[in-house]
């Protein structure tokens, strides 16, 4: 029977070959926010994966929405430049359709690189200020954030915007915004980060206005068939905070806004969350967050072999499947799937050689 994995998939006007997403992977290498030779090399061999669809690290939409001082921005013309650059090589050299994801961090911005100790920057590490729905910090140590104001928030919606105007400019094939990991839109809709006692707090209608906001805006300036996602929490994963319940509820908000699919993970809204180890842990509230809204859904979490993402594809507990360390193990993670699953994939014509028509070494390989 044919391969569920290597189906094509239709996203708004967007025809994806098959269900295989490399995921965003922050790479923690830009200037400034300016991307350089580390993504051109890192995405173009991703772009090269087999993979359907491609998405750009978390993409930071303001200066201060970064993580740390070497993550990605989309909120200068520099930052565009450099993309520009990166896409047309993807584009020339690579197979895979292309995605963003843009990010803000909120409260676990003014952070150190993972290398570095992943703690927040100290006095002498050039910090800066950081926002978040309410003065409550990540964890202990942390910055704490300013609770943001109104016009904050006109700031950050625009940000948004501008950001996806940018990526539009930029031939972006499909747009997602982070919903998710315990960064900005995140931490309003969880009620262990959103404390707000007015409209933007308390209920979870409260919490979910200003991503809603944020939603609508950048929307407006992303054309109808350009795929619009989010990445969304599954669950918090700690007592008091978002639970699948509450991802159905937000996939259902979302996609009345104007969202074409969500994306599920889970978990990082504090130090103290801990998500299980077992194979595709996400995938129940994937399967759940697809029944019961209607949406396309994307899930991602200790996916890691062809067998296991066939599965979950044809039973119809998602329709894509994202992984991220599957394919900086494996950057043909791809390929090699789809001669166990008996399917085809697009190679470009330089490496068409190592094909298993062509190459008598690919039944042999361990």
């Amino acid at each position: 029977m044919p391969s569920a994995l290597f189906s094509p998939i239709k996203l708004a006007d967007l025809t994806l070959p098959n269900r295989i997403v490399v995921s965003p992977m922050c790479q923690y290498s830009a200037n400034d926010g300016v991307a350089n030779d580390w993504h051109l090399t890192h995405l173009g061999m991703l772009a090269n994966s087999g993979a359907g669809l491609l998405v750009v690290e978390a993409t930071h939409v303001e200066r201060h929405g970064r993580i740390t001082h070497g993550c990605l921005g989309l909120y200068s013309d520099a930052c565009e430049d450099a993309l520009a650059h990166i896409v047309a090589h993807c584009r020339r050299t690579g197979t895979a359709k292309l995605g963003i994801q843009l990010a803000h961090a909120g409260r676990k911005a003014s952070a150190q690189r993972p290398w570095e100790g992943a703690k927040p920057l100290s006095p002498s590490e050039d910090p800066w200020p950081t926002i978040a729905p309410s003065a409550v910090p990540f964890g202990p140590g942390w910055h704490t954030p300013r609770a943001m104001n109104e016009e904050d928030m006109a700031r950050v919606r625009a940000d948004f915007a501008g950001a996806a105007k940018r990526a539009v400019r930029l031939g972006f094939d499909a747009i997602e915004l982070h919903f998710a990991h315990g960064y900005l839109l995140h931490s309003f809709v969880s009620p262990l980060a959103n404390k707000r006692n007015d409209e933007f707090g308390g209920s979870f209608e409260g919490r979910m206005r200003f991503p809603l906001q944020v939603v609508r805006d950048t929307r407006a300036v992303v054309p109808r068939g350009i795929p619009l996602g989010a990445r969304i929490t599954g669950t918090d994963w700690v007592d008091g905070g978002l639970t699948a319940d509450d991802a159905v509820a937000m996939a259902k908000a979302l996609k009345a806004a104007g969202i074409d699919y969500v994306d599920i993970s889970s978990a990082n809204i504090t130090p103290e969350s801990r998500w299980p180890n077992e194979p595709g842990f996400n995938v129940p509230i994937a399967e759940r967050v697809r029944r019961e809204t209607g949406l396309p859904v994307r899930v991602v979490g200790m996916i890691v072999n062809a067998k296991q993402a066939e599965a979950i594809i044809a039973e119809g507990k998602a329709d894509m499947i994202a992984m991220a360390r599957a394919f900086l193990d494996d950057p043909h993670w791809a390929w090699h799937a789809a001669q166990v699953l008996g399917a085809e994939v697009a190679r470009p014509p330089q490496y068409q050689r190592v094909g298993p028509a062509l190459w008598p070494g690919a039944a042999l390989r361990g």
